[in-house]
């Protein structure tokens, strides 16, 4: 059902080489998506045995069994479950370049665009750069339930843009840190509407 969701849709991405580059050189990156619109990104990047971060509830089961028939290499663990395990099997991963896992930093149980501290914290300790990714597609059902969740609809548009890769610097203070990251999302969010509204003019 993904594949025919997903395939029949016109895809126009934009940044990818934000994170090729950067793997290219030999270096970790983490992909940062809101749990609210991970499914383009998860359907993107999948086939390519990258790494990502999945929740241990029974929709993190599903998903897991999903990722893995998609080339993904899935970590189980949240913010209220095995999540200092996750943590330190991200560290480890992050720490042999190149790798990258991708993270979805509000979930899986919000609040909505509110990181938790981890993906501040590895991005911190390992060194590796933060890619924020951002989605806006033309036809979509949604869900609400603590967040809105997008899966597109066949025969849209999915405009996706991965932004401007963030580096924090280890004696940054974790407030700046979150706010800076926070604030690129944002603009990577914003850029990436503005695009696609121009688009449908």
């Amino acid at each position: 059902m993904l594949k025919l969701l997903y395939g029949t849709n016109r895809w126009d991405i934009r940044g990818t080489d934000h994170y090729l580059s950067l793997l290219g050189k030999k270096q970790s990156v983490i992909i940062s998506c809101w749990h609210g619109h991970l499914l383009a990104p998860f359907m993107h990047l999948s086939g390519k045995q990258y790494y990502g971060l999945v929740g241990t509830h029974r929709d993190g089961e599903i998903i897991s069994r999903i990722g893995h028939d998609f080339g993904w290499r899935l970590l189980r663990g949240s913010s209220s479950k095995r999540g200092p395990e996750a943590f330190v099997e991200i560290v480890k991963i992050l720490r042999h370049p190149p790798a990258l896992v991708a993270i979805t930093p509000d979930g899986p149980k919000g609040p909505p665009r509110i990181p938790k501290p981890g993906i501040i914290q590895a991005a911190k300790k390992t060194g590796a750069f933060i890619v924020p990714v951002a989605v806006h597609s033309t036809q979509n059902w949604t869900f609400v339930n603590w967040d809105t969740f997008y899966v597109e609809k066949p025969f849209g548009t999915i405009f996706m843009e991965y932004g401007s890769p963030i580096l924090f610097d280890k004696k940054t203070d974790f407030e700046q840190c979150e706010q800076e990251f926070i604030n690129e999302m944002g603009n990577t969010e914003h850029s990436n509407l503005q695009y696609a509204n121009k688009q449908n003019i």
